[in-house]
């Protein structure tokens, strides 16, 4: 099975750069320092899959042509992964109802901030229906796809990341449990979050994200979730370990299972 993983986005809630900052990194010419929210497409035979619908879900989507998908997973319900929902319409006018996949706390979450979109009377016209499936840790099958969900914790709420064949995305994770840890096992690719080196709440830094690639020992490991205060994208990735690498937006990566 060939699964091709696009990344749409490898910034922090703030993006880079962040507003107003006057940081080198925020200065960077290099256009691998320009971070949008994370995203990630990932695709199997003619399937399309997308992770998370940010602010910058409608600019991810033209830069990287993408007209059609067949799914969309969401990890938690933090608005840099959600707050692009209002852009599903042209996918859904041509499409129909977007099929959704979440935990019923993204749910829950959604319809609280989105309300207008989960009108079942005096439903505005155009705006997208989802078609809402709901997932906690047991595999999903989308048009025959088998997709892992896996269980993490973000700090202090719980995130999803997903493996398709022997890619696995994870992003806004603090820890991982053993028994999920099992899951993200015999890896050519795993894309996971380093926010930076100083130590985060909610988040794993450089240290923590480098534990998990000695314990996983995936075949190669690429950084995602990246604040400006990690540095250059290339003077980071000089120090890096062999086979770990940072990734940068629009980034497209292949595995053969």
């Amino acid at each position: 099975m060939k699964v091709k993983l696009t990344i749409l986005g490898t910034g922090t809630s703030q993006g880079i750069p962040v507003i107003g900052s006057d940081h080198p990194v925020c200065l960077s010419t290099d256009p691998r320092d320009t971070r949008l929210r994370v995203s990630a497409a990932i695709e199997v035979d003619d399937k399309r899959f997308i992770i998370d619908c940010g602010p910058d879900f409608r600019q991810q989507m033209l830069t990287n042509r993408i007209h059609r998908f067949d799914a969309l997973l969401f990890t938690h319900e933090h608005a840099d992964h959600t707050a692009g929902l209002d852009d599903l319409r042209p996918f859904f006018f041509r499409q129909g109802a977007i099929q959704c996949y979440m935990s019923q706390r993204v749910q829950e979450s959604l319809e609280d901030r989105f309300s207008y979109m989960f009108k079942e009377e005096d439903k505005y016209p155009g705006v997208a229906d989802l078609d809402i499936h709901l997932f906690d840790t047991d595999d999903l099958i989308i048009d025959g796809i088998i997709i892992k969900p896996i269980l993490a914790s973000h700090g202090f709420i719980p995130v999803h990341g997903f493996r398709i064949g022997d890619v696995a995305y994870m992003t806004d994770v603090k820890t991982i449990e053993t028994e999920e840890k099992e899951k993200l096992k015999n890896l050519d690719v795993l894309v996971i979050n380093a926010l930076r080196y100083e130590p985060h709440k909610t988040h794993l830094n450089v240290e923590e994200a480098l534990a998990i690639v000695e314990e996983l020992q995936p075949k190669r490991t690429y950084f995602t979730h990246i604040s400006f205060h990690l540095g250059f994208h290339a003077e980071v990735e000089q120090k890096l370990p062999e086979n770990v690498f940072l990734a940068y937006d629009t980034l497209q990566l292949t595995s053969h299972s």
